[in-house]
Order: structure tokens, then C-alpha cells, then sequence
């Protein structure tokens, strides 16, 4: 990395100069073996635009090729990569932590800008002084330019490359180029300095930097930082003139093929460091615990810019007192402090307890929070501080829907926040190393990180031949990969939330992973080294999969002689409405020593805010800002939180699924429970029961927790004071709360609630026997059938297709509530887990959405008691064979109106499985839903663990939830009953109810209710196209069955025992009235 580019060579008749005017699509081969990349300082007579090209001998002609587009030139005249730190004047300065009052000025703000659609065009002398800069636009930096109103616009891939694959060149036609321009003075607080610095803690994708007119240097790695010694260039007591010129792609792009956006620009900050004569160039903690993990050696490797310095070094407790205090001379540069720490509270992410180290050397500080953890595998399980832990994370992108990868620190702290808010436990950085202030976070908040190297090149996958050897096992790359391992582990080394190092994504496997574990362990020894692109953990420390179906992971958990546990990096792809199954995931990872966990993929759809043509505003997605071919649609929406970071349903899901308390069953006036955390007991929790009924809930007592629960461990809790009698289908409701004055969780904080049935439900036939003598009244007129119940509500039947079609009430006999028959169905608009697995693309195939029922045979009987409607008929597709034979019976006594649907499936090419099984009907003057069932969020027959059973009521236009790519949503399950209403409260009769329908003891019975068609919502795009379709009336679906969610996005489809099966019989019965 240090060894010495070529010196720049003026131009000759020999050489090969692109110049400005020439018009041309070119994609180099190039010999590139020499020379190699450089860190130098810069020198201040070098040359302006000639120095961003490396010249190279072809024969006799020798090619001036760009930096950008040149596999060699990794970095010019950067300094070497160190810690993320400030240097301070005064102690207090350095503890507080405050950069403002750091010996350093942030530069970030509205600077001019330029764009060009390639390097080869526009301003190319805009960095010389006497360039007039004052007709350029403006722009925000930090930030993305295509997001600013610059460029073609956002593109998103998942894995192909966008523009042709001839690494390492890029085209030199289709390369947008940013050009930034901004001034500023040096604060006097800084003007004392010797060496000033110039960092940029990320820019996309590569860039050149000037001042004042003489070229700084160039350096590529979109999400590494990169330092420049400005020292030459630095106008003290005169305005200085900052210019950087970025290119939208380079050779280094080939490597940063992440799944997400490809956006461009300066998106992190830009500062201007003022080092003093003698100050630190960096510095390394280490905490090693020691086998008792009781005591520990505390290590300090410091690197000083000059040698035979006495450093004076303090570490203070998280209350700010003196737990070390002492000074080290050394005759060297660099140096080690070394002091033995006596039983020091330890580090982990559910009690974060941190020391601050504060160094001082000459007139400087500099400080760091820290903490004492020690990661290693113990009989090849993963242990923190001795102690296993379990993984329940998720993988985290940069994303603001205004603001690209530029992510303000607000929502950095809100999204930490909110994962905390839901248990999780640990970020994966996907694919790169993120903001340096989401570490310190961790740090505080307590999160296990896997710090990730800015490295992806899936889409070699996609071009033919070995994936590996374009890049991940060509030597020719090997300088590229271990850059960015080692600007990963130099940032971010001394935060004790990162406890494995990985080394990228999806870039296959080959030679240079190797040199990179190599090049990480020569710095940092003490952590584990993650990549899941090494399937046989040739070199990585772990096992690591994706989407590996539950089964097929247990598998390997059962393995026998493993020496390295597994991780699931991704699993649970949360895209659209899902993930389905996720427990079974989490239930193995605590069954299983060897399993580790695992990250969710992912925290937060990506979509960009942008506005229709009419001016309705939405979330972006692939395929929304043409020109963007090639494209992926909405696989960028796939996260557990919205585009704005607000929390879904599947978050719901999943933080239900790993509560740090589980209940596991209850037998008689006893509740076993589960202690899921991994250090901590149950001491600083206490619990509370209730219980809740149909229309009832009793709040009850606080329940004793034994003392001293251990991590992992069960528990028996015992109940008392409990009704002598209990109703029907009463639920024990158990919520666990933070007491006061915990440590590490706000006081009342809710860190687990769980329902286990007591009573079973109330049977189907009771509901049935339940009814008022006589008979129902029946008449007959205009080809239709009308059988009226004693509250007045009839129901209508068209004798001429045997529907139930017409739905009034006596007190206004001539308003229909009924605008759609009601009907069989059997399909759902598909969900992104649908369309993604085997079963959406089958429904489609075999035709389940065009089914119609087919009327043959109806027959009417009345007795003293009830008039019974046996209605013959087939429910079948165009084009196609199979169908369904059914026979449905309608039963009205004077209480209500009994549908009993006997099916049988048969045919060739019947689908395998069904979306639903149930009625559909349009229903008009419906306002309020309530029903007795999971609630109040959507619940499915795979995803309902976070939905509690009671009373529940909404507005009838709210249960459909608009995810960003509309599909079906809005269903609520295991309901006992549902009622229609045009209001709240009131009475059980028209009109305030409209219609209720009870499924009695049936198990996984659902409603829905919505304002769209299933059609217009499969045919519609985006939440506002879909809004336009909004009916007058609603689609009411009552199901008996349901199809589970699954994950068949990326990842395993629905579970065999969540899947609705056609090759069965069906038998089914509701009640309205």
C-alpha cells in the first residue's frame, strides 16, 4: 500500500491521451500489473488534472488511464487508516465527547456543484483558481446527488451490475461526475496546529480532491473513510478554495455490488483536523479478560507522531470516578500501556457498561468509551465473557427516504431505539461499515455487532464462468479486498459492541477472503471472523448460512464433532406482508448449542419518497425513476419497518418471538417460564396477570418471581387468587415489567407479555341450540327467496343461481346491504411471499383468481323450526378441469341464519393449495368492525403470536394496512366472532349491527374487511393508485382456512403444517345474524 506510483508523464506523439472532446464508449484492457497504489504524502508542486491518470507501457504507447478506472490505484496520498477519534485541548473537552469542541472544524453544508454525464465533460478545470464557480447550483453535503435533483436518477439492483461487466473498467461514457466546490476559513482555534487533515468519512464512488488549486490526492471505498495531510495546501489567514471531483462509478464499484440503491455523491461528513506538534496517530484497546473472566489485562497500543513522549493515561467508571490513573514514556513511536483491572464490570449488550479512556500527550486528549468483553468459542460454542449467547438481530442498510445512505443522527438513534423497544439484540452492518456514530451507540445502548467490510460482487454470478475468478480469487485484486478489510477493522476497532468481523457479502469465495482474515488477524487477534461466502468455513471462524429452511438448519445443528458453531446472517426475509414462521427459527437457536441465532433480513424497506405525475406522493422502488434499467421492482421493500423506519407487523412478529421471557405452558394454579436472557437473572422484572374473556377482562395481582433466575433457565411461577369459576374461552394474560430502579431499562418498561387459554371456547353446537321457538318467515317473489329472523333481518336467496344475495331489515326492506353475492373463494390478492415461493406463482397457473361458483341444483325445505336451503354446485376456473364440488346449506331458524359448505376438491392440475377457504361478499352502510380474536393488528395462520385475544373494535377503512407494494393485508384470525356495525356501542340489532357471523370452537377461523377489489389490489403498484380504486362499500371475507405467510420472497416458502392442502375434504359451518 505505500510503495510509489509512477510520476506523472507529459503528453508526447507516443501517447494515448482521452481527451475532453473525444467522443467515445471506451472500456480499456489494459495491462495494469504495475505500478501499485500509494499512500504518500502530497507534494505541493504536483500537478492539477494530469495527476488523476497513471500512466502504463503497452508495446510503445504508453495509455493514460484514470484513477477511477484503474485497478492499481486504490488510493493517492492518503494517510494510512487509524481510529475514529478528535483530538481535544482540555480533558473535560475530551471526556464530554462533544466534537464541537474538538480540535476540528465540520465543513459539511451547501456547497456548489456540478454535474457532468462523464469525467470526460463539463467544468474540467474547475478547480483552478481563477475558475468562476458563481452560476453552479447548490447542494446539501453530506448527501446523495441523484436525490437532490442531479443525474439520471436512483437505480436499484439486488444483483446485477448496471452498466457492461469488463472489470476492472467501467464505461467511460456512462460514469456521471460530480464536481463540488466550497470555501472556508480556518477557526482560530486551530490555526496552533502542525498538521492539518482533510477527512471524508464517505464519498460514493471515488474521488479526487484539490485546494486551492493544487491536486490533494484521490482515493476510492465508498463507505471507508479517507484522510489526506492538507498541511501544504492550507491557506491559515485567507479563504481557502476546496474542491472535490467524484465519479458516480470506478473499478471499485465491481466490489460494492450491494443490495440497495446505487446513489452517488459525498454522503458522510467532511472535516478539517488541526493536529498539534505532537499528537497521536492512533491508538488500540484491548480488554483480556482473563479464563475466570474475573480480572483482566487492559492494553493499549499507542502510536505517537513523534518518540520519547510521556503519555499520561486515566480511566474513569461510567460514574466518573478514577479506576486508573498513570504515565508511560516511551523511546519509541509507538508503545504499550498495560494495566491489570480487578474484577471490572463487564460489557455485554444487556448490561453496557462502559469505561472512558482519556489519553493525553504535549497539549492534546483524546478519549474513548470502552469496554471489558471477551468473544470466543468454548467447546465451539460462541461465548461472551464465558457465557453463550444467542443472536437476535437484524440486518441493518444506511436508508433515509429523503436523504439516501445520508442518515441523519436522529434516526440513527431512532432506529437503535426502536430495536431495542422490540428486543432486539444485535446488528449485522449490511454490507459495509456504517456510520462511525452508530458504533458508539451500540456501545452505549448494549448491541452485539457484526461489522461488515464494504464488499459485494454478486453480480459476477450473473455473467457466465467461475464467479470467483473475476475478482474474489484473481490476485490482481488482492490489494482492493484487503483495503477494505483493513480500513474496517482501523475505524472501528476499540468498540467493544463488535464481537466478529466479516468479510463482506455474496463475493463468493477465493484467495483473497483468505488474505483479508489474514490482514485482520495480524491487527486485531481477538475476535471472530465472519463470511457466509465460505460455505465450508475454510477460513471463516463460524458456519454461516441464509435462508436456510429451519429443518435443513437443525440438521446441521445436530451435526456430530462440530468444532464451529453457525449463524444464520440472513433468514426471515421480512418483505411485504410476512415473515410467516418465524418462531420455529428462534426456537431452534435456544434448542441447539451449536446455532448462534441470526439476522433478520432486514430492518427497513428502502423505498424514496417521490411523487406521481398528479402530484400524489409515495415510496419509490425499482422501476419508478426511468431511465433505470436494469431493474428489481420492489425487492428493495423487505424490511420490518416502513420506508419512514415505522414499525410493521412483522416487527411485531418478531419481537414477540424473541422476548427475553417465555411463557411455556400453565398446569393447573402453575406457569412454567423461561429465562431467555444470557446474563442477566430475572431479578430486576416483575409480573402481573389478568384475565381475559369474550366482553371481559379482570385485572388481577402481581405474581412472585423466584429469586435469582439464571440465564436459560426455567421457572415456576404460582397464581393465586383466581376466580372459582371461569367463562368460556378465558385467556391468562402475563405481562413482565421493569421495576424501578433498574440499571439498564427504564422503570415500567413492558419487556414481555404472553396468553395461554384456560377454558376451551364455547362449542358450535351450544350456539346453534340456543334459539327462540318458531319458525323463520318465508317468502317467495320475483325469482327470489326471502327468509326473514325474528330481529328483523332477512336474508334474500336468487332462486335462479342459488346465491345468498340480498341481505335487509323490516324496518327498511328496500335497502339491499349486499352489493356482492356472497361466494366461495379461494384466492387472496398475492402477497410479495406468495409471488416470490411456489404457491402464488401456482394459484395464478392453475387460475384459483378467476374461479367462479357454478350453480346446478337448489332445493327449499320448511319445517316448525326452520327453513333449510340445500344449494348443489361446482366452484371452478376458465380454461382449465379441476374444480370443486360443493354443497352448501343455509339453515335460518328465528336466531340465525346457519352456511354449512361441504367441499371436495377434484380434478387434473388442481392446485396443490389454496389462498383461503371462505366467503366473499360486498357489504354497503359498514362503518365499525369488532370481533372476539386476535387483534388489533393483522394475524395470520404463521404470524399472529404478537396479536393477544380479546374485544377488539375498528374503523372498518383502517383493517387494511397499506404496505408499500400493495397485496393482501388486513387479516385478523383465530376469531370467534365478528360483527358489522354502522357505529360503536349501540345495540345488537340493525341498525346499529348489520350482520355478526360466529364460528364457535373453530380453530384458525378469519375476517377481513376492506375498501378494494382482490383484483384491483394485485393490479395496482403503489398505495395511491390502489386509494383511487377505493370502493363505496367493503369486501367482507369470513374464511374458515387461511394459507400461511412464509418467506418465499428469499427464503423458505409456507411450512407444510401452515399450508392450506387441497388433497382433503372439507366440512364447514358460521352462524349469522
Amino acid at each position: 500500500m505505500s510503495s510509489p506510483t509512477s510520476q506523472l508523464t507529459t503528453s508526447s506523439t507516443e501517447n494515448l491521451v482521452i481527451r475532453q472532446s473525444t467522443d467515445l464508449h471506451v472500456e480499456l484492457d489494459v495491462n495494469t500489473s504495475s505500478p501499485s497504489h500509494t499512500s504518500d504524502s502530497a507534494s505541493p508542486e504536483s500537478p492539477g488534472v494530469s495527476s488523476v491518470y497513471s500512466g502504463f507501457k503497452t508495446g510503445d504507447t504508453e495509455i493514460q488511464v484514470p484513477d477511477w478506472s484503474n485497478l492499481k490505484v486504490i488510493h493517492r496520498n492518503t494517510l494510512p487508516p487509524r481510529s475514529h477519534f478528535h483530538l481535544y485541548n482540555t480533558e473535560d473537552d475530551a471526556r464530554s465527547g462533544d466534537v464541537t469542541r474538538s480540535r476540528a472544524s465540520l465543513l459539511s453544508g451547501t456547497w456548489g456543484f456540478e454535474l457532468s454525464s462523464s469525467p470526460f465533460k463539463g467544468s474540467r478545470d474547475f478547480y483552478k483558481p481563477d475558475f468562476d464557480h458563481t452560476e453552479w447550483k447548490l447542494i446539501k453535503v453530506p448527501g446523495m446527488w441523484q436525490l437532490q435533483g442531479f443525474g439520471k436518477g436512483p437505480q436499484y439492483t439486488n444483483v446485477n451490475y448496471p452498466f457492461p461487466v469488463n472489470p476492472p473498467h467501467v464505461p467511460y461514457d456512462d460514469t456521471e461526475c460530480g464536481r463540488y466546490i466550497t470555501r472556508f476559513l480556518v477557526p482560530d482555534t486551530l490555526k496552533d496546529g502542525v498538521q492539518w487533515r482533510l477527512r471524508f468519512e464517505g464519498v460514493d464512488a471515488a474521488f479526487t480532491v484539490w485546494l486551492n488549486g493544487k491536486e490533494v490526492g484521490y482515493s476510492q471505498g465508498s463507505r471507508n473513510p479517507s484522510e489526506f495531510d492538507v498541511s501544504a495546501f492550507l491557506e491559515l489567514d485567507s479563504e481557502n478554495t476546496l474542491c472535490v471531483e467524484v465519479y458516480q462509478r470506478c473499478d471499485g464499484s465491481y466490489i460494492e455490488d450491494q443490495d440497495q440503491w446505487w446513489l452517488s455523491g459525498i454522503f458522510r461528513d467532511v472535516w478539517l483536523h488541526s493536529f498539534t506538534d505532537v499528537h497521536f496517530e492512533d491508538f488500540h484497546i484491548q480488554t483480556l479478560l482473563n479464563d475466570d473472566y474475573e480480572s483482566a489485562l487492559l492494553t493499549v497500543d499507542i502510536k505517537l507522531n513523534k518518540a520519547g513522549k510521556t503519555i499520561a493515561a486515566t480511566v474513569l467508571d461510567n460514574e466518573g470516578m478514577v479506576a486508573f490513573c498513570g504515565l508511560l514514556t516511551s523511546e519509541e513511536e509507538s508503545s504499550t500501556l498495560e494495566v491489570i483491572m480487578r474484577r471490572p464490570e463487564k460489557w455485554t449488550a444487556e448490561t453496557p457498561y462502559l469505561y472512558t479512556l482519556v489519553l493525553s500527550v504535549g497539549s492534546v486528549y483524546v478519549s474513548q468509551k470502552f469496554g471489558f468483553r471477551r468473544a470466543e468459542l468454548i467447546d465451539g460454542v460462541f461465548c461472551v465473557n464465558g457465557k453463550p449467547i444467542k443472536i437476535r438481530g437484524v440486518n441493518r442498510h444506511e436508508h433515509n427516504p429523503l436523504t439516501g445512505r445520508t442518515v441523519p443522527y436522529a434516526q440513527l438513534q431512532y432506529d437503535l431505539q426502536t430495536m431495542k423497544a422490540f428486543n432486539i439484540n444485535a446488528i449485522r452492518t449490511s454490507h459495509y461499515i456504517n456510520d462511525p456514530r452508530l458504533y458508539d451507540l451500540a456501545d452505549e445502548m448494549g448491541f452485539w455487532v457484526l461489522d461488515e467490510a464494504d464488499l459485494e460482487c454478486h453480480g459476477f454470478g450473473e455473467v457466465g464462468g467461475d464467479p470467483a475468478s473475476y475478482a474474489s480469487d484473481n490476485p490482481e485484486w488482492r490489494e482492493a479486498y484487503v483495503d477494505r478489510a483493513v480500513q474496517m477493522v482501523m475505524r472501528d476497532k476499540n468498540h467493544p459492541s463488535i464481537i466478529m468481523w466479516s468479510l463482506g457479502n455474496e463475493a463468493f469465495y477465493g484467495r483473497n477472503h483468505q488474505a483479508m482474515y489474514d490482514a485482520i488477524k495480524k491487527i486485531d487477534s481477538t475476535r471472530l471472523i465472519h463470511y457466509e461466502g465460505d460455505q465450508e468455513a475454510q477460513t471463516a471462524d463460524i458456519f454461516s448460512r441464509m435462508y436456510t429452511p429451519v429443518d435443513e438448519m437443525i440438521k446441521h445443528a445436530e451435526e456430530k464433532d462440530w468444532k464451529k458453531p453457525f449463524v444464520m446472517c440472513e433468514f426471515a426475509h421480512a418483505m411485504g406482508n410476512g415473515p410467516g414462521a418465524v418462531r420455529e427459527y428462534i426456537e431452534a437457536f435456544y434448542k441447539y448449542p451449536r446455532l448462534m441465532g441470526g439476522f433478520v433480513w432486514e430492518w427497513a424497506n428502502h423505498g424514496l419518497l417521490t411523487e406521481s405525475k398528479d402530484g400524489d406522493p409515495y415510496y419509490g422502488y425499482g422501476g419508478d425513476f426511468q431511465p433505470d434499467e436494469p431493474n428489481d421492482g420492489n425487492f428493495v421493500m423487505d424490511g420490518l419497518c416502513n420506508s419512514s423506519h415505522v414499525p410493521g407487523p412483522g416487527l411485531d412478529e418478531y419481537g414477540k418471538a424473541i422476548e427475553p421471557i417465555q411463557v411455556l405452558g400453565v398446569g393447573g394454579t402453575e406457569v412454567t417460564i423461561i429465562n431467555r436472557y444470557d446474563f442477566r437473572t430475572l431479578d430486576h422484572v416483575r409480573c402481573f396477570w389478568e384475565l381475559v374473556s369474550d366482553r371481559q377482562q379482570i385485572i388481577g395481582k402481581e405474581i412472585y418471581i423466584p429469586a435469582g433466575v439464571k440465564p436459560h433457565t426455567k421457572a415456576t411461577l404460582v397464581l393465586g387468587s383466581l376466580p372459582w369459576t371461569l367463562s368460556t374461552d378465558t385467556w391468562l394474560q402475563l405481562e413482565f415489567m421493569v421495576r424501578d430502579g433498574s440499571k439498564w431499562a427504564p422503570p415500567g418498561k413492558v419487556v414481555a407479555r404472553s396468553q395461554v387459554p384456560l377454558t376451551p371456547p364455547r362449542p358450535f353446537m351450544l350456539l346453534k341450540t340456543l334459539s327462540t321457538p318458531g319458525r323463520p318467515r318465508v317468502q317467495r317473489k320475483d325469482g327470489m327467496l326471502y327468509v326473514t329472523i325474528s330481529k328483523g333481518t332477512t336474508f334474500g336467496f336468487d332462486t335462479g343461481n342459488g346465491t345468498l344475495s340480498s341481505l335487509t331489515h323490516t324496518s327498511k326492506p328496500d335497502h339491499n346491504l349486499i352489493t356482492v353475492p356472497v361466494a366461495l373463494d379461494f384466492y387472496r390478492a398475492l402477497t410479495d411471499n406468495d409471488r416470490g415461493g411456489p404457491h402464488g406463482p401456482e394459484w395464478i397457473e392453475r387460475r384459483v383468481h378467476q374461479t367462479r361458483n357454478h350453480f346446478s341444483q337448489m332445493t327449499t325445505t320448511e319445517t316448525e323450526s326452520d327453513c333449510t336451503i340445500v344449494v348443489k354446485g361446482r366452484v371452478a376456473p376458465p380454461v382449465l378441469a379441476w374444480g370443486v364440488d360443493t354443497t352448501t346449506t343455509y339453515t335460518i331458524t328465528q336466531e340465525y341464519c346457519s352456511i354449512r359448505v361441504q367441499a371436495k376438491p377434484t380434478g387434473l392440475l388442481l392446485p396443490s393449495t389454496f389462498a383461503r377457504f371462505g366467503l366473499s361478499f360486498g357489504l354497503r352502510d359498514l362503518r365499525i368492525v369488532e370481533w372476539f380474536g386476535r387483534g388489533p393488528g393483522e394475524s395470520y395462520r404463521d404470524k399472529k403470536a404478537a396479536q393477544f385475544v380479546n374485544t377488539w373494535g375498528w374503523s372498518a377503512d383502517a383493517l387494511f394496512r397499506d404496505y408499500e407494494f400493495p397485496q393482501d393485508s388486513g387479516n385478523r384470525t383465530d376469531v370467534r366472532w365478528v360483527e358489522l356495525r354502522t357505529r360503536w356501542g349501540g345495540d345488537g340489532e340493525y341498525p346499529d349491527r348489520l350482520l355478526r357471523a360466529r364460528f364457535g370452537e373453530h380453530e384458525g377461523a378469519s375476517f377481513s374487511v376492506t375498501p378494494y377489489s382482490t383484483r384491483d389490489v394485485d393490479e395496482c403498484g403503489h398505495p395511491y393508485e390502489l386509494q383511487k380504486r377505493k370502493r363505496d362499500d367493503h369486501i367482507v371475507r369470513l374464511d374458515w382456512y387461511h394459507h400461511g405467510l412464509g418467506t418465499g420472497s428469499c427464503g423458505p416458502a409456507t411450512l407444510p403444517q401452515y399450508q392450506l392442502r387441497t388433497d382433503r375434504e372439507f366440512d364447514v359451518e358460521v352462524l349469522l345474524d
